[in-house]
Parts: structure tokens; C-alpha cells; sequence
């Protein structure tokens, strides 16, 4: 800390404290207004106007159906399926879940348009895109990509919360003559309950507001909330009923945020004694959920690098080198849109990292500065509100709100280019947030308080005390930040779409739609490259990490 100097008057404190929250929460604020807020209440105001006569529609009460429908049915699909590998996972050595944890996350972080190119390239090399037993265009293809999504949020939340229960309870009730499945039902169950609610309102929660799975995938007869939403805006020019759907759709998912909430609050309090552990699965458990998690996750990536090499009657890497040619319905090269999409990333990150590193320094606030005595209450709540808000917004609908709003001065920014970072940074900041928040508050107070007993100021206090503990959770949730905005399409598919503005997943989609072999081929190349980067990212997170966490 350097030399000790002398105290400050704790109304001097108190002062400095005050301004430097101020300060902090300036930036974030303004980012929040600007470019999330004030879209996301033109589009409520726009849907207001017309939200009578849109739930008149029989038709749209369809799609309404239909999007719940899907997502119970993708929701129970990856519990039944994620469970009995969550038990498997939790029963493994340390090392083994480590590593473990990091494969089956990658495809979790896979942009959507990657996941639907390799489904798609399941179907076309298994021949399953026709005839009987086509998938193409149908539900089942969304029900799969959609447990291929979350399989890692049920794993990793359920895993990490059974590791950690008491393996002594369950052999208690063996002893008093329970047999497996009733000391399951009335010993394990209830103690997993938490976590089980908590990664099905999430599952469901990314099932209900799923966009380029479905767009792709489900096509034109498959039509969800979100994907209506995008063909009234993008291809009807409707944007009043585009504005009520959304509206729709934001209340909806304020709801399932409110329930998912609970649930987590409700995992967070349940009691857990560490104990001795339950015993290593059998052989038998893990092949079995081997073979699950191969079939499941490892063939449609398998099989999307290898249709990526295909060329003809052999391989190589011609798809690959074709890349960096022009084709017709791009205006420009798939490579430039690869080169405009990394260079977005890295400003997405750095703008996610800055604003969200400043607003977890404000939620957590008051603890830092318990010395002084100085309690802002009112401003860490209205952050830790502020800040969710982002989670439970789909980028649809914000892209929908950046496109409605920001095209009059003085805020005519919806055809500058860097609105399309911007746009990034808003979904990937709370994955920074997130990560940095739980580390901020971890850290002991007392360091703080000598800090401020020895004259250091709270700025000197966060850069002496708080910035070198935080340092690697800032790291992952730049990674999750990077990662995001790579593969992000939801948002972007609403902004401007000059040839200096294509990115990689706007480009893969217009591939992917487009028929011809050479054109396929180009599009299973740029996907394993997208992957590729979004899984060292994946690697990346993981080696920051030091805990045996759930997904975030």
C-alpha cells in the first residue's frame, strides 16, 4: 500500500466515496438509457398502439401456442436427458468434472447459425432433409438443436449442486432399509429440487426466446414469437405489429425472469453439508451417458467438420480457401464478414468490460466502504435491477427497439457501424456482471477497512484491494463477453447491412439459405471456423476458473 499517511476526517471520506460512486455510475447509466432503455420503451409504446387488434389475430395466437409449446416440450426433453448425466457428472473426481464441465459447455456458447448449419449438415449426410424420415423444417429439429443448447445449463447447475450434497444422508436411509429409487425419491430429490428449478426456468427461458435456431431450422412453417417478430419488421416492413409482438414477448419473459429468480434465490438458500460424497457412478452409468452426450453433442459437431472438408468425392480444404471469394448474394467476402465480426468482438468486449466492471463496483458499493459509514441503498438497487434488465430482454427485441429509435438526431445512430458493437456490449455486459459481482462481494471487508484506516482513498482502496482479486473474474466474463458477440445474430439482423458492416453469422445464414453445393460447402467452413473460435474462448473461461461452478 505504500507509505502510511494520515487519516482523512471521515466527512472527507464520506465525500470522496459519494463522488466516486457518482462517477462510476455515470457511464453505465448513460449506456443503459441510451442504447437499451429508450429502444426497449419505443418498441412498448409503438406495441401498445396496436396490441388489441394483434391478439384478435388467430393466427398469431398460433404462433403464441406454439412458442410455449416448444419450449415445454425442449425444457422436459433436456431435463430428462441432462439429469442422469448431472448425477454422473457429480459422482467424478475433481479433475475428470473439470474437464468434463469445459466439453460439454462448448456447445452451449455456439452462435445459433453454427448449430443450425451443423444440424442441418446432420440431416443432409445421414439423408434425413427428405423423404420419410426428413427432419428438415420440422419440430423435432428444433427440439434437438434446442437440448444440444442446453444440455450444459442442466448438467453443470445440477452437477455442481449434487457434488456438493451429503452422500451420508442417502446411506442413512439404505441402513434403515431404503431401497435406491425411494431413498432417491425422499432423501436426494427434494435436497436437488433447487437446482433442478432454477436450470429448467433457464432452459425454458432460452427455449421460449430462441431466434436462429428456429428461423433456420423450423423454417417459414415454424414461426415462434421471435422469428415473427424479425419477418414483420425485416421482410413485411410491418413494425406496429412487430412493436406488439415484442411487447408480447417482453411481458412474457418479464415473468419467467421473475420465476427464474425465485428459483435461484431458492437454490442459493438451501442448505448444503459438505460431507463424504456418494460414491464413483459404474461403468455402466458413465458409458451410458457417454454414448448420450456422443450422440447428442459430439455427432452434429463431428459431423459439420467433416461435411466442412467435403469437397466432391474426396477432402480438402477448398471450402475452406473459397472463403475469401465473392459469391452473389453476399456484398462481400465471407472472410471480410469473418474479419468484421473479430473486430466487432474485440470492441464488444472492451466496451461489456469497462461499463459492466464500473456498474459491479457500484452494486457492491456499500460493503466496500462499510468504514465510512456511507449507505447509497437506493442506487445499488437500482442497479442490481438496471443491470438483470439486459438478461431478460431478448436481442430481438432490442435490435427491433435500435431500429425503431435511434433514427432521428440527436440520436440517429442506427446506421453508424458502431452500433453494432454497441448492440453486442448490451448482451454480453451481463455476463461480466455476473461473473465479477460474486467476487466483489466475496472479498473481506476488513481489507477495505484497513486500507481506509491507513488514509487510502476508495479509488486507491478498488486499485490497491479490489482490482488485483477481481482481476481474473474481469478475464472470464470477457471471454463470455468475446464469445457472445462473435456468434450474436439476434440483434444484429435488425441493424444496418452494409458490405463494411456483414458479420460472420449474418453471412453463414444467407449461406445456409442459399442451395448449391459450392455455396454449402462455404457455409460449413465458415461455421467450423466460428466454432473454433467461440470454443477457445470456451478454454479460455474455464482456465480462469478456480471453483467447480454452475454454468456462469
Amino acid at each position: 500500500m505504500g507509505s502510511v499517511t494520515v487519516a482523512r476526517p471521515p466527512w472527507q471520506r464520506q465525500v470522496a466515496a459519494v463522488l466516486g460512486w457518482a462517477l462510476a455510475a455515470a457511464a453505465p447509466l448513460v449506456f443503459l438509457a441510451v442504447f437499451f432503455a429508450y429502444p426497449v420503451l419505443t418498441v412498448v409504446a409503438d406495441g401498445l398502439n396496436s396490441l388489441g387488434d394483434l391478439l384478435g389475430r388467430s393466427s398469431i395466437r398460433g404462433v403464441m401456442w406454439f412458442t410455449v409449446w416448444q419450449a415445454v416440450a425442449s425444457t422436459a426433453l433436456t431435463l430428462a436427458v441432462g439429469i442422469p448425466a448431472a448425477a454422473a457428472l457429480a459422482r467424478l473426481r475433481p479433475r475428470t468434472r473439470r474437464i468434463v464441465r469445459a466439453v460439454i459447455t462448448v456447445p452451449f456458447v455456439l452462435p445459433t447459425v453454427v448449430v443450425a448449419g451443423a444440424f442441418e449438415a446432420v440431416f443432409d449426410r445421414f439423408g434425413l432433409d427428405g423423404g420419410t424420415l426428413s427432419l428438415h423444417h420440422t419440430v423435432w429439429a428444433i427440439l434437438l438443436a434446442h437440448v444440444f443448447f442446453n444440455y450444459a445449463v442442466v448438467v453443470r447447475t445440477v452437477g455442481s449442486w449434487w457434488a456438493g450434497l451429503d452422500g451420508r444422508n442417502a446411506d442413512a436411509a439404505a441402513v434403515l432399509g431404503a431401497t435406491p429409487v425411494r431413498a432417491f425419491r425422499y432423501v436426494t430429490w427434494p435436497l436437488l429440487r433447487p437446482a433442478v428449478a432454477a436450470s429448467a426456468a433457464v432452459t425454458f427461458l432460452f427455449s421460449f426466446t430462441s431466434f436462429g435456431v428456429i428461423l433456420i431450422l423450423g423454417g417459414p412453417t415454424r414461426a415462434t414469437v421471435e422469428t415473427e417478430i424479425y419477418r414483420y419488421a425485416i421482410t413485411r416492413l410491418d413494425f406496429s405489429t412487430a412493436a406488439a409482438l415484442a411487447l408480447c414477448q417482453l411481458v412474457a419473459v418479464a415473468a419467467l425472469v421473475a420465476l427464474a429468480g425465485v428459483a435461484e434465490r431458492r437454490r442459493a438458500v438451501a442448505r448444503r453439508a459438505p460431507g463424504r460424497t456418494a460414491p464413483r457412478p459404474r461403468r455402466g452409468v458413465i458409458a451410458v451417458n457417454a454414448a448420450v452426450a456422443v450422440m447428442l453433442l459430439g455427432v452434429p459437431i463431428i459431423t459439420l467438420v467433416e461435411r466442412s472438408f467435403a469437397t466432391g468425392g474426396g477432402y480438402g480444404v477448398t471450402n475452406f480457401s473459397a472463403l475469401a471469394d465473392r459469391v452473389q448474394m453476399l456484398p462481400t467476402t465471407a472472410l471480410a464478414a469473418l474479419r468484421h465480426s473479430l473486430g466487432f468482438a474485440v470492441l464488444a468486449t472492451l466496451i461489456a468490460t469497462g461499463i459492466g466492471a464500473l456498474a459491479s463496483f457500484v452494486v457492491v458499493g456499500g460493503r466496500a466502504h462499510a468504514a465510512t459509514a456511507v449507505r447509497v441503498s437506493w442506487l445499488r438497487r437500482l442497479f442490481d435491477v438496471g443491470l438483470t434488465l439486459p438478461l431478460g430482454v431478448s436481442a430481438v427485441t432490442v435490435g427491433l427497439g435500435m431500429l425503431l429509435a435511434l433514427d432521428t438526431p440527436p440520436l440517429e445512430f442506427r446506421t453508424a457501424w458502431w452500433i453494432i458493437p454497441v448492440a453486442h456490449a448490451l448482451v454480453g455486459m451481463p455476463f461480466v456482471v455476473r461473473t465479477l459481482v460474486p467476487t466483489l462481494r466475496s472479498i473481506d471487508d476488513r481489507l477495505r477497512e484497513a486500507a481506509s484506516v491507513l488514509g487510502a482513498s476508495p479509488l486507491r482502496t478498488r486499485r490497491e484491494v479490489d482490482v488485483p482479486i477481481a482481476s481474473r473474474a474481469v478475464a472470464v466474463g470477457a471471454a463470455f463477453a468475446f464469445a457472445v458477440s462473435l456468434g450474436e445474430f439476434g440483434a444484429t439482423a435488425f441493424l444496418p447491412r452494409r458490405p463494411d458492416t456483414l458479420t460472420a453469422p449474418l453471412a453463414l445464414f444467407r449461406l445456409l439459405g442459399t442451395p448449391g453445393e459450392t455455396l454449402q460447402g462455404q457455409a460449413m467452413a465458415l461455421a467450423v471456423v466460428l466454432m473454433a473460435a467461440t470454443a477457445a474462448s470456451v478454454l479460455v473461461i474455464e482456465g480462469l476458473r478456480r471453483t467447480d461452478e454452475s454454468l456462469f
